[in-house]
């Protein structure tokens, strides 16, 4: 045995997970962790590939005239449940790799993985995506309201500055004087609403002030008056025992969803709705636009925040996005966050 295989040999003898090769029905090998969970289990490796092999074989059974079937003829390699005793949970048992190695001398093997481990595994996958598109989520905010400062109000102060100087000039008339004074004021009134609009495009006062439905309400007033199209806000949800950043979140979808319907969707109307059910509470925002295929479109445009990264938002904070659309028919965006009641209030579970 030359060196080389002196390693391979020794990576399967230790590998982390229960590894069994077999020849046919015949066992051939097994490493440490595979004899220490038969010892520990003690079930039969026999047992174990005939259910990979029948499963195999299964699979390779046409069950419709579809073409793509075919695709499944020729795999080689299924994924089994299995050793779960009576635990019926997510994390009960071990998943079983089935995996043909060589079809000509019969030879396969059976890879045993614990169901918790895969999961944590998984769980562990899922929050690191998560969080990653937080930190870009904000990342997005940040560069926007950068930006906003750098174009707008720095802008609008730099000319009010040099406006405040030209008034220092003696040699200006009365008259001029007053224009130049009502220049500086119109511009450092239209920096100051400047101001105003990126801080409710992060977060309103009103919402800190009265809840969650004062904002909705403010907003469908602003937008509504700015763009001409019906906006109205309704529902009985008693949103104050949810978090602050799950109030945040909410505010923001609304605002995102509403703005795309805008830009892009027509809309006559735009209804925003705020229910409280028995162990959640749905925001939904409806428009009666021109709709889209959402299978053709998996990114959006949006004002700073577009809602597939929201979707990630709502996600990490145990929420559930949805998305529905149909063409010239139009759009409703849902977000739900669990509640349980408890001496007749709502909290966040």
């Amino acid at each position: 045995m030359n060196e080389n295989e002196k390693w391979i040999d020794r990576y399967f003898e230790n590998a982390p997970v229960a590894i069994i090769l077999f020849q046919e029905d015949e066992m051939l090998a097994c490493n440490q962790a595979a004899r220490c969970l038969k010892e520990k289990l003690n079930f039969d490796p026999h047992y174990l590939y005939e259910i990979g092999h029948a499963a195999v074989n299964q699979q390779g059974r046409p069950v419709t005239d579809c073409p793509t079937c075919e695709i499944a003829k020729q795999a080689r390699e299924v994924v089994v449940p299995v050793l779960a005793a009576e635990d019926d949970s997510a994390d009960a048992g071990y998943l079983m790799f089935y995996k043909a190695l060589d079809l000509r001398q019969h030879i396969s093997s059976l890879t045993l993985k614990s169901c918790s481990s895969v999961n944590r595994g998984l769980r562990l996958a899922q929050n690191e995506e998560i969080s990653r598109y937080v930190v870009k989520a904000n990342e997005e905010d940040r560069h926007q309201i950068s930006a906003d400062l750098h174009d707008n109000v720095a802008q609008g102060l730099y000319f009010a500055t040099t406006g405040v100087k030209r008034l220092a000039n003696c040699d200006l008339s009365p008259a001029e004087r007053q224009q130049q004074a009502d220049a500086i004021t119109k511009q450092l009134q239209a920096t100051l609403a400047e101001v105003k609009n990126m801080a409710l495009a992060v977060r309103p006062s009103v919402m800190d002030d009265f809840g969650l439905f004062a904002a909705l309400r403010s907003l469908a007033t602003r937008l509504q008056s700015t763009t001409g199209i019906a906006i109205s806000v309704g529902g009985n949800a008693k949103p104050e025992q949810l978090s602050s950043a799950i109030q945040s979140a909410m505010y923001r979808v609304a605002q995102e969803a509403i703005n795309n319907a805008v830009k892009h969707a027509n809309p006559q109307e735009i209804m925003l709705l705020l229910v409280e059910h028995n162990h959640f509470i749905t925001l939904q925002i409806i428009d009666d636009g021109d709709g889209f295929d959402v299978s053709k479109h998996s990114q959006f445009n949006g004002h700073s925040l577009g809602l597939s990264d929201m979707h990630e938002r709502i996600k990490s904070l145990s929420g559930i996005f949805q998305l529905e659309s149909t063409p010239d028919v139009g759009t409703t965006v849902s977000v739900k966050f669990p509640v349980c009641t408890s001496k007749g209030s709502l909290q966040h579970v």
